[in-house]
């Protein structure tokens, strides 16, 4: 088995050329108690199995700084691809973006929400953050929404407005799951769907609230393929936010797919991945 994480953080012992300037002003908590630096990063993939990863910009340790998720691609473009984190209310945004670009980043972030900033803030969807938006769409830039629930609304009248942008909702946009099927309280996001650019994030995060309360990962599992298709689905550790080994994320993660059928574990693994983000083609990742 392929697989391609989608979502991974690194963060640096040197705070005297990477400063800490967290979004929000506070840093989280995880990035304190484990953090992971580049090297680590490759050291838990290569346990792991992990052939290609994602790094993604720790919103909560860095802002908008982005290089050191810059560097650790830089030195490492055979097993990274890299994404940055903007303000998309700047005035300069699009520069912002096409910076960021040109350092060889492919893909950037927008953070309305995390465990420091709780709620859902309501600049998502601001007439002032369409350049971006626009440029996203125009030039095939993924997104990825750091976001809840609370604001799909808003994310519905953007991909109107920009119906050919790819958005990654991380964390499947943080749904409540533990009523159970055919899950009720996440209508909201099943009716995302109708959005062909709209793809999830499915987290470890996300396969934990899968199993709380009524729910289990398998149903909801079942109900997000059935809704997105699994080519619109892809996996991400969300390590080291997310507690435990990488080795263990992505072995939680392949007990909690066993029960779809192997061209959806496939596409969720790997094929999603590949088809968003422009990872290198070697060994048998190609």
């Amino acid at each position: 088995m392929i697989l391609l994480d989608t979502h991974t953080h690194v963060i640096s012992p040197d705070t005297g050329t990477y400063p800490i300037a967290p979004i929000g002003g506070r840093q989280s908590e995880w990035s304190h108690e484990r953090p992971v630096d580049t090297e680590g990063l490759l050291r838990a993939m290569d346990l792991a199995g992990i052939e290609q990863a994602v790094v993604v910009q720790a919103s909560t340790v860095y802002g908008h700084d982005n290089r050191y998720v810059t560097a650790s691609v830089r030195a490492h473009r055979d097993r990274f691809v890299g994404v940055y984190s903007i303000d998309a209310m700047a005035p300069d945004a699009v520069q912002r973006i096409e910076y960021w670009q040109s350092q060889g980043l492919a893909g950037f972030r927008l953070f309305t929400t995390g465990s420091t900033m709780p709620g859902q803030a309501d600049w998502l969807g601001h007439e002032d953050s369409y350049p971006a938006w626009a440029y996203a769409e125009a030039h095939g830039i993924p997104v990825c929404l750091q976001m809840t629930m609370d604001g799909l609304p808003r994310l519905r009248e953007l991909m109107t407005r920009f119906p050919r942008v790819k958005v990654l909702l991380d964390h499947c946009a943080r749904p409540d799951l533990e009523d159970g099927k055919p899950y009720a309280a996440a209508k909201a996001l099943f009716e995302m769907a109708a959005f062909p650019g709209v793809h999830l994030k499915l987290t470890n995060r996300t396969l934990e609230a899968a199993a709380q309360g009524a729910s289990r990962p398998g149903d909801f599992l079942e109900a997000i393929v059935a809704a997105f298709g699994a080519e619109r689905i892809a996996w991400g550790s969300n390590f080291p936010a997310a507690a435990g080994t990488l080795d263990q994320l992505a072995r939680t993660a392949g007990k909690a797919l066993v029960e779809l059928p192997p061209a959806a574990r496939d596409a969720i693994f790997h094929g999603t991945a590949r088809r968003l983000y422009p990872f290198a083609r070697s060994g048998s990742a190609a």
